[in-house]
């Protein structure tokens, strides 16, 4: 005989998936709030082991690979979308090898315009361990804050403002989260803002991908932190790198207490990468518009 039993942990099917369409309506407080927390989590597990280079490097790359995870699941299961494009595997390595060149590039290039004026006071070496633990570290803090940044922010408010305004408004965001560091100012977080914002977002503008903005990101700051050990964003924390380069000289040199971020120098060494980023973007029909309302029927 059949049983009559209720099944209570049977869901009707409409039910499910008028509940899917209602997350799908507050996915952008969703998946921010979501990642937001997991950025920040990411930032307090690299404090607990960054004085153990050993320990550093392999957790902060663990730390990148779960934010992608969450964010690919989060984003199948808010957004309803079972291809997460601006994830695709399909050209990552590439997209993060060239985004890396660039990114080392052009911070390599920030110092040595600094050393021609003058701005470098005393050149010692630093800690091969560190030099490695803070790879680890810059490779989690790139991946989180890009997944946040450009792949939150930016992508959900372009579908609805356009390119140029959620541009603007996500990276004065991006620069504003920097104002909570020991050693912040209001120019440090703009010129922060200006820079690696706008060069990060615009990089994902022309490819459509988090990959290039994520190699570009991890990159400039490993280069920072890693290589020459300098501040880095107006942190307390004192950079472990393979160099420690010690700066002196106006803050319009060298940027101060927040770092070369802050130096007049880096935005003219940002600003020319960004432009041919959104020229790029612009000829390859990337530039979105704000989408226009449909008017009342006649």
């Amino acid at each position: 005989m059949a049983s009559t039993e209720p099944q209570e942990n049977t869901i009707p099917q409409a039910d499910l998936s008028t509940g899917r369409h209602r997350l799908r309506t507050f996915r952008f407080p969703v998946l921010l709030v979501a990642l937001f927390g997991v950025m920040v989590a990411s930032a307090g597990i690299n404090q607990l082991v960054s004085p153990v280079p050993v320990l550093a490097l392999p957790v902060g790359i663990g730390l990148a690979i779960a934010a992608v995870t969450c964010y690919r699941r989060l984003c199948r299961t808010v957004e309803l979308r079972p291809n997460i494009s601006e994830l695709e595997k399909t050209g990552r390595w590439s997209l993060l090898r060239r985004g890396a060149l660039l990114g080392s590039g052009l911070f390599t290039a920030l110092m040595v315009l600094i050393a021609v004026f003058g701005g470098w006071q005393e050149v010692s070496w630093g800690s091969f361990g560190g030099f490695l633990g803070t790879a680890g570290m810059m490779a989690s803090v790139a991946v989180a804050e890009e997944l946040v940044f450009r792949g939150v922010v930016f992508r959900i408010m372009e579908e609805r403002t356009g390119t140029v305004i959620a541009l603007v408004v996500s990276t004065l965001l991006f620069g504003a989260t920097h104002l909570v560091n020991v050693n912040a100012t209001l120019w440090g977080a703009l010129a922060i803002a200006l820079t690696g914002g706008t060069m990060t977002t615009a990089a994902y503008v022309v490819t459509r991908s988090l990959w290039l903005p994520i190699g570009l990101h991890f990159a400039w700051n490993f280069t920072h932190a890693g290589v020459f050990g300098v501040m880095l964003s107006g942190s307390d924390v004192p950079p472990h790198g393979l160099l420690n380069v010690t700066l002196f000289g106006p803050s319009a040199l060298t940027g101060g207490a927040f770092g070369p971020e802050a130096s007049l120098l880096a935005l003219l060494v940002c600003l020319a990468p960004t432009i041919v980023l959104l020229r790029r973007a612009a000829r390859a029909g990337q530039i979105r518009h704000r989408p226009r309302r449909a008017g009342p029927s006649a």
